[in-house]
């Protein structure tokens, strides 16, 4: 393992980039707005699942064969781009719906923490910038004296998801809060819910359009 000062800077940066937005965070905001801190929490560990597949595939090199692929990885990114601007604009029609609902006295059934868990997964597993940055930021970190690459790598990369696991955990608590308390205003709580699914479209399609990650 790198040596305690080394391993403290990497904790302080996996930290920073812990608390930038970005897919996983709305999607588990959007979550945790539609059904709860239960969908919410449910969706942060399925993100932190997702981001831990790609670092075992970092270190096995899988990722960086992907990534010298510009079939593979424009591939992967459209599948991801596609997935995310479709679970956006589900999630505006679906605030939307249950808005209606509510106003005609029904209630919505929520989608469960299964389901959350799954896209969760989806959503991470399918975003080849994790990729990228895991193969571009982890091994700035790795000592190759201090033992097998491949261990510090996942090690590392696993303290990064862990971080960005607790982060989104806070963003689903911090949302199903906003929805607890927004419970008696129907109309804020669809207006936070689309502005989540709107932030996903946007994603979605800056993922599409964004350049090949370099290698």
């Amino acid at each position: 393992m790198p040596e305690l000062t080394q391993f403290a800077l990497f904790v302080a940066a996996a930290l920073l980039l812990a608390i930038t937005p970005g897919p996983g965070v709305f999607y588990v905001a959007a979550r945790a707005l539609a059904g709860g801190r239960a969908e919410g929490v449910a969706s942060s560990c399925g993100t932190g699942l997702g981001g831990m597949v790609h670092v075992v595939a970092g270190a096995l090199g899988v990722s960086a064969v992907v990534l010298a692929s510009a079939e593979l990885v424009t591939a992967l990114k459209l599948i991801g781009a596609a997935y995310l601007v479709w679970i956006g604009a589900r999630t505006i029609l679906s605030a939307r719906k249950d808005a209606a609902s509510l106003e005609a006295g029904l209630a919505a059934p929520p989608v469960g923490a299964r389901r959350a868990f799954r896209e969760g997964v989806l959503v991470e597993a399918l975003n080849p910038k994790t990729a990228a940055f895991f193969l571009a930021f982890v091994p700035q970190f790795v000592d190759p004296a201090a033992g097998p690459v491949a261990l510090q790598f996942v090690v590392l990369g696993f303290v990064s998801v862990a971080l960005n696991t607790l982060a989104d955990i806070v963003v689903a608590f911090g949302a199903s809060g906003i929805r607890n308390g927004a419970a008696a205003r129907p109309a804020l709580v669809r207006r936070l819910r689309e502005a989540s699914g709107a932030g996903m479209i946007a994603l979605g399609l800056g993922l599409a359009l964004a350049k090949r990650p370099a290698h």
